[in-house]
């Protein structure tokens, strides 16, 4: 059977940006730490043992370890066989197995730094409570309709069969007619299921889903979305591949409660990155050596060709 042993390898070294620590993932079975669960040779695991193994994994790779707890336990046996042999054959002090060690060694120590660091930082409920009642408006949300008309630079040979496809200026004359109908009480939901082309929001009466100012979607769109106030109709909104008419179905404000949490993630993250930044900062490298720092042409080295 081959055994992933790329599951136990983790990368230590996160960008400053993504230094938070992940949740813990801890084992669905509830045994004692000193739980004998296999053996090798005599050699006894314990839950103990596994726990450990399992924290120092990224979260997706402790997932992946829970959801196959056997082959987890097999990958580790494997990993500690061949530390074992490594070690016998001395290869921790060998060029470049030495050095690569090393660099591990200030890797986990250099993410096991920013972990105490963070969660260290103090944050508050006062802080967060703060934090929310400065930024409300980072937490409204809309519930939007949308008719949406694409378009083609290059629209194909016309086929009587087939639905026509419009080019930018027949997509724009008719997503105008579409506002001037609503303007005159035209049912909106109505004109949704008669003209709108995404398919995903027209089977749902032109529902476009809930809408936050920190989602990550275009600006343009959003800055038009949080200009309307509940039942206005936006102008036609030109995107690269279509016109978007949005409808302001209800506006409404997400709870401290609900969010809380994300501030207090928030605030401490900020946190650490002012304290990265300064450290940074008192950081001062003299060259000594400039030929070093000179940026190289690397040839491009094709492959040669098949024979």
């Amino acid at each position: 059977m081959k055994i992933g042993l790329l599951l136990l390898c983790s990368s230590a070294a996160s960008l400053w940006a993504q230094a938070v620590v992940p949740p813990t993932v801890t084992m669905t079975v509830d045994l004692p730490p000193e739980t004998v669960v296999a053996s090798v040779d005599g050699n006894k695991i314990t839950m103990g043992d596994l726990q450990a193994v399992l924290k120092t994994l990224p979260q997706q790779a402790q997932q992946q370890a829970l959801q196959d707890p056997r082959k987890f336990v097999e990958q580790y046996v494997m990993l500690r066989r061949l530390y074992e042999l490594a070690e016998k054959d001395k290869l921790d002090q060998r060029t470049p197995y030495k050095e690569a060690l090393a660099y591990s060694r200030m890797q986990v120590l250099f993410q096991a730094e920013i972990n105490e660091r963070y969660n260290a930082i103090p944050v508050t409920p006062e802080e967060q409570q703060k934090f929310y009642e400065a930024n409300k408006d980072r937490y409204t949300q809309a519930n939007v309709k949308v008719i949406y008309i694409p378009f083609s630079a290059t629209p194909p040979p016309s086929d009587p069969k087939a639905k026509k496809v419009l080019n930018e200026a027949e997509a724009k004359a008719k997503v105008e007619g579409l506002l001037k109908q609503i303007g005159a009480g035209a049912d909106f939901v109505k004109l949704v299921k008669e003209h709108s082309e995404d398919p995903t929001s027209a089977a749902k009466d032109g529902d476009f889903g809930t809408i936050r100012k920190s989602d990550r979607i275009p600006d343009s769109i959003k800055s038009v979305i949080f200009a309307l106030k509940p039942g206005e109709v936006s102008a036609p909104l030109r995107q690269p591949n279509g016109f978007y008419l949005f409808r302001v179905e209800q506006l409404t404000e997400e709870s401290y409660d609900k969010v809380k949490d994300s501030i207090f993630a928030e605030l401490k993250n900020q946190r650490l990155m002012e304290w990265m930044n300064a450290l940074q900062k008192g950081i001062n490298i003299k060259v000594e050596n400039e030929t070093f720092f000179t940026p190289k042409t690397v040839p491009l080295r094709l492959p040669p060709p098949p024979k």
